[in-house]
C-alpha cells in the first residue's frame, strides 16, 4: 500500500509512494532513540536506472543533505521529492520503533494469568480445607516431588511467604548430585511464573540494573550459589535491608559527567543451592538451611520414580493439574499482615548458637504458616484500620514440627555434612554392635572420598567427638565416639523446649477462658 510502511520482516522494511520505493535493509536498532542510522535502498519507479544504496543517520542533517544530493544525482530527480519522501519515512520508522520497543517491553514482562471464576472457587476451596498443611505436603508429592516430606513443605511455605513484608529465605545444602537443584526447581514449579526469577549466573552489578520495583515480592531462585559469588553482597542487602542502591558516574551526550543513583527495592525471597555451607555463612545466617536426605532409602525412592516415569506409569497430566492448582492458590493469596498474640510465650532452645536471628526466623515461620491459611481466618482491623489475621495455637504446633530439624542444626557446632558423617558412624556401630571403628571400614561402608574423610576426622578429633583408642599412624588407628547419645540428647532438649512453648500457651488459654465465662 502506497505511503505505508510495509514490514516484510524485521530485517527488511519497505516504504512506497507514487514516485519512489525505499527499502530499509537490516532493519533499525531499537537502542538509542537519539539516532536512527539505517541502510537505505532507493528505487525510482518505472525507471531502468539502478537503485541508490547508502547508510545514513536520518537524524543527522549534514549526512541527510549529502545523501539527498547524491541520490538525486544518481536517479536524476529533484531533491525536493527525495527530501519529502525521507521525511515521511522517518516519521513512520519512529512510530514503528516505538511500537517495537513497547512490544519488546511487554514480552519481557511475565504474563499474569487471569483466573476464571471456577479456578478461583477451586483454589479458595482448597485453601479452606481442614488439615491444609498435611494435604499440601501430600499434594506436593503428587506433583512429582519425591521424598523430602518436611523439606518440600517448608520450602513451599517459605516461597509462599514472599508476598509478606518480611519474606524468608532458603539455602539447600547437600553433596553434589543429590538433587538440591531438582528439589528447588520442582517446588518452584508450584509458584506462578510472574512471581519468580530463575537465575543460573549473574554479573557483579546485575541486581542494580533491575527496575526499581521489578523485584518486589519476587522469589529469586539461584541454581548454584557457586555461580553467583559476585552478587552475594547485594543479595544479602536485599534480604536484610529490603533494598539496594548504587551511585555511578555516566557521561551525557555533551560529554559532561553526571552522577546517577540506582535503587532497587525489595523485599524478596531468595532460594539457592550449594555444597559449601561455610563459604556462604553470612547468607546462611539469614536463611533456613535445608539439609537434603542423602540416605539409601531416598535414593531408592527417586530411582523407583525414574523407572516408573520412563515406563510411562506416571500420570504426568495429573501432576501438571496439581501444579496449576497450587499456582492458582498462590494467585489468590493477599499480602495480609499476620499478628501472633502468643509470641511472648515462645522461646527457642538455649543451645541455639545464634539466637537473635534464629528467634526471628522461628516467629516468622509461624506467621508464614498462618499467612498460607489466610482464607480460613477472620480478617480483623487494628486501631489504625490496618487489616490483619491472627496466629492460632495449631499454627505453632505445625511450625514446631517443621522447624525441629532446622533448630537442631542451628544448635549444632558441627557442620551439617560433618554431623551426618558422625551419625553414619554411630548407626554403623550400633547395627554391628561395635564400639570401635577404623577409617578404612567406614570409608568402605560409605564409599567416601579419602580427603573428605580425613577432613571430618580431624574436625571430630579437635572437637572431642571421637578419640583414638589404639593403633599407629603407619598401621592405622582405631577410634571411639566419646558420647554416642549426645546428639539425641540435644534433639530431646530442643523438642522439649518447643513442647513447653505450646503447654504454656494452653495453660494461658485455660486460665483466660474461665475469666471470660465469669464476665
Amino acid at each position: 500500500m502506497a505511503n505505508e510502511l510495509i514490514i516484510i520482516d524485521q530485517q527488511q522494511l519497505q516504504y512506497e509512494n507514487d514516485i519512489l520505493k525505499i527499502t530499509v535493509l537490516g532493519g533499525i536498532r531499537l537502542e538509542g532513540l537519539d539516532r536512527m542510522r539505517v541502510t537505505i535502498k532507493v528505487d525510482l519507479k518505472e525507471s531502468p536506472r539502478p537503485p541508490f544504496r547508502h547508510t545514513v543517520d536520518l537524524y543527522n542533517d549534514t549526512q541527510l543533505e549529502k545523501f539527498i544530493r547524491k541520490c538525486a544525482e544518481k536517479l536524476e530527480i529533484g531533491t525536493t521529492v527525495i527530501a519529502a519522501s525521507l521525511s515521511e519515512l522517518t516519521e513512520k520508522l519512529e512510530q514503528y520503533r516505538l511500537e517495537q520497543i513497547k512490544q519488546q517491553s511487554d514480552n519481557n514482562k511475565p504474563k499474569i494469568k487471569p483466573l476464571t471464576e471456577a479456578e478461583k472457587a477451586t483454589a479458595q476451596q482448597y485453601l479452606q480445607q481442614q488439615n491444609l498443611l498435611q494435604q499440601t505436603k501430600t499434594d506436593i508429592g503428587n506433583s512429582g516431588v519425591i521424598g523430602e516430606e518436611i523439606n518440600r513443605l517448608l520450602m513451599f511455605i517459605i516461597y509462599t511467604y514472599r508476598k509478606a513484608h518480611t519474606p524468608l529465605h532458603i539455602i539447600c545444602l547437600a553433596s553434589s548430585g543429590t538433587g538440591k537443584t531438582h528439589l528447588q526447581e520442582k517446588v518452584g514449579e508450584l509458584i506462578p511464573e510472574e512471581d519468580k526469577i530463575e537465575i543460573t549466573t549473574l554479573s557483579e552489578n546485575a541486581f542494580y540494573y533491575f527496575g526499581q520495583r521489578e523485584l518486589k515480592h519476587k522469589l529469586i531462585m539461584i541454581e548454584d550459589l557457586d555461580g553467583a559469588e559476585n552478587v552475594l553482597y547485594p543479595l544479602r542487602e536485599l534480604m536484610s535491608k529490603k533494598r539496594i542502591s548504587k551511585t555511578i558516574a555516566i557521561k551525557s551526550k555533551t560529554g559532561e559527567t553526571k552522577t546517577i543513583h540506582l535503587i532497587v527495592e525489595g523485599p524478596v525471597a531468595v532460594s539457592g543451592c550449594t555444597t559449601k555451607e561455610s563459604v556462604y555463612e553470612d547468607n546462611a545466617n539469614r536463611s533456613f538451611l535445608l539439609y537434603l536426605d542423602e540416605s539409601k532409602e531416598q535414593d531408592e525412592k527417586i530411582m523407583e520414580y525414574q523407572r516408573k516415569l520412563r515406563a510411562g506409569k506416571i500420570d504426568t497430566t495429573a501432576e501438571n493439574n496439581i501444579k496449576e492448582l497450587f499456582k492458582n492458590c498462590q494467585r489468590i493469596l493477599e499480602p495480609v499482615r499476620v499478628l501472633n498474640p502468643y509470641a511472648e510465650f515462645l522461646t527457642i532452645p538455649n543451645e541455639v548458637l545464634k539466637p537473635r536471628r534464629t528467634n526471628d526466623h522461628y516467629l516468622l515461620a509461624i506467621e508464614a504458616i498462618t499467612f498460607y491459611k489466610q482464607k480460613q481466618r477472620e480478617i480483623k482491623a487494628d486501631a489504625n484500620g490496618e487489616m490483619y489475621i491472627e496466629v492460632r495455637i495449631e499454627d505453632i504446633e505445625e511450625a514446631n514440627e517443621l522447624l525441629a530439624a532446622i533448630l537442631l542444626r542451628k544448635s549444632d557446632e558441627l557442620s551439617g555434612s560433618c554431623r551426618d558423617y558422625l551419625q553414619y558412624i554411630n548407626d554403623y556401630l550400633q547395627s554391628n554392635q561395635q564400639t570401635k571403628f577404623t577409617n578404612r571400614e567406614i570409608r568402605k561402608h560409605l564409599k567416601l572420598e579419602p580427603t573428605k574423610q580425613k577432613r571430618f576426622t580431624k574436625l571430630l578429633l579437635e572437637s572431642y567427638y571421637i578419640k583414638r583408642v589404639q593403633g599407629t599412624k603407619s598401621k592405622g588407628y582405631e577410634y571411639e565416639i566419646t558420647s554416642p547419645d549426645e546428639y539425641k540428647q540435644l534433639q530431646n532438649n530442643i523438642s522439649g523446649v518447643l513442647q513447653t512453648n505450646v503447654e504454656k500457651i494452653r495453660e494461658h488459654l485455660t486460665v483466660k477462658e474461665p475469666k471470660k465465662k465469669r464476665a
